[in-house]
Order: C-alpha cells, then sequence, then structure tokens
C-alpha cells in the first residue's frame, strides 16, 4: 500500500492543488469534500490523467462519526495516512453582530475547531504508533486578529490556532508534526473566493491585472509550502508560517 496524503476540504483551491502536488510524489491522494460531486470526480481524474491515484470522498465534517469512519476506512482500503492536509473553513463573509445568528457561530467552530480536534483525537495516536507524520492546518489572517464582521470566523480559526500550538506541544516531541499556515490574503480559487464575490466578478477582477501583477495568492504555488512543510527535517520544523502576495502589506502592518 502507497503512503496516503488525506485532504479535509479539497475544493478547486488550496485542497486541490495540495493533492495534485503530493499525488506527483506518489502519494494516494484521498479528497474529501462537502459537495460537489461532479467537481471531485473531475479533479480525482485530472490526479489519474497525470499518472497519480486519488479517491473521492463526499462527507459532511460536522455529522456524528463521519471524520472518525472516513479515517478508519482510509486506514483500511488505501493505507496508512502520512500526511492529513486540514483545510476546512468557515468563511461566511462579512457579517455584524445582528446578522451572525447563534447557529451561524456554533457551525463556524464546529467545522473550524471542533473538527480539527476530532481528526487530531482519531489520527494522530495512530501517526504515533508509526512514528510519524504531519498535520497541516489552512488558517487565515482572522486567526492572528479580529476585525468587524468576522465575528464568527475569528472566534472559530482563533481557537484553531490554538489547538494547533497545543496539539504541536503535545506531539512534536513523538515524532508528529504540526503546522499552522496563515494565509494571509484572497486566494484565486472559484471555490472559495469566487463564491464569496461571485464568478464573473472574480474573472473580471483577474482580466484586470496587469502582467505579473499578483494580487491573488495562487493555489498552485501555495501547495508548494505545503509539500515543503511535510519533508523538512525534525531538526528544523516549521510550526506556523504565513503566505501573501508581494503587494500586500503582513496582517500585524495593514489596516
Amino acid at each position: 500500500m502507497k503512503d496516503v496524503c488525506l485532504i479535509l476540504g479539497a475544493g478547486s483551491g488550496i485542497g486541490g492543488h495540495v493533492g495534485k502536488r503530493f499525488a506527483r510524489e506518489g502519494y494516494h491522494i484521498v479528497l474529501a469534500r462537502r459537495s460537489d460531486q461532479a467537481g471531485l470526480d473531475e479533479l480525482v481524474t485530472e490526479i489519474e490523467q497525470k499518472g497519480g491515484s486519488a479517491t473521492g470522498f463526499l462527507i459532511n465534517a460536522v455529522e456524528d462519526d463521519a471524520i472518525e469512519s472516513l479515517i478508519a476506512r482510509v486506514e483500511d482500503e488505501y493505507g496508512p495516512i502520512k500526511i492529513c492536509v486540514f483545510n476546512l473553513g468557515a468563511q461566511f463573509g462579512n457579517l455584524g453582530l445582528g446578522q451572525t445568528s447563534l447557529e451561524r457561530f456554533e457551525l463556524g467552530w464546529r467545522l473550524t475547531s471542533l473538527a480539527l480536534f476530532r481528526v487530531a483525537k482519531c489520527l494522530l495516536p495512530k501517526m504515533v504508533e508509526r512514528a510519524g507524520g504531519a498535520l497541516l492546518v489552512t488558517s487565515a489572517t482572522a486567526a492572528m486578529r479580529g476585525n468587524k464582521g468576522q465575528l464568527a470566523h475569528a472566534a472559530a480559526i482563533g481557537g484553531r490556532r490554538l489547538l494547533c500550538q497545543s496539539l504541536n506541544a503535545e506531539f512534536a516531541s513523538q515524532g508528529i508534526h504540526v503546522a499552522h499556515i496563515v494565509v494571509d490574503g484572497a486566494v484565486d480559487s472559484p471555490d472559495t473566493l469566487g463564491r464569496l464575490i461571485g464568478k464573473e466578478r472574480l474573472a473580471e477582477y483577474k482580466n484586470s491585472l496587469g502582467e505579473g501583477e499578483y494580487r491573488l495568492l495562487e493555489p498552485e504555488h501555495i501547495a508548494e509550502t505545503y509539500y515543503h512543510l511535510s519533508q523538512q527535517h525534525p531538526s528544523a520544523w516549521t510550526f506556523e508560517i504565513d503566505l501573501r502576495t508581494h503587494h500586500d502589506l503582513p496582517w500585524w502592518n495593514s489596516p
């Protein structure tokens, strides 16, 4: 059996491109997402046509036992999960306090923090038994600072960051690399930015940019960072890294 790279949140942006990058290195890629069977099948086919191997699953990560059952099935049918990329998001748009319902706030926590805890609870002991593995966690600017209109997102993803810190403190010495990847800017992805502002508006914006004017993070290049993190020697592990375009100020200097 091949080593497996499991990607939770495998859309056409970061998750899908990370899958394609690890497939080039011989991993069997397991892609899990909440919806869009056609898009999932297309991603699996693209990986296979380039000589890789992949499997796709639709799961609802907030359902009881969905994550745990997926991990058990993958390990049983496809091989040991060497790399887990946690790429689930809970970006609901720009919503103030009055627009943020209790249900939406709780859903953000379930997708962003509780789901990660469930992955860790189920998977990290298996990695410890095998004396190695990596948990690579996608994060965002909101994990570093709150902002108006980001109540649910910032509270949830800020909790994700501290959970990653705690997991790293417990498991790094046991051979498990936990990395928190802050994507500090807008990603060129129809599944995320395209959904928030509309695919037509996204296309218009991209067409308006001049050559070499990179104002959106390109997911195929983000994927290189994920692969690099997975290959780091334990004497020089990165816990936290932030990515942005060369046009953007970092989160600590932005107004």
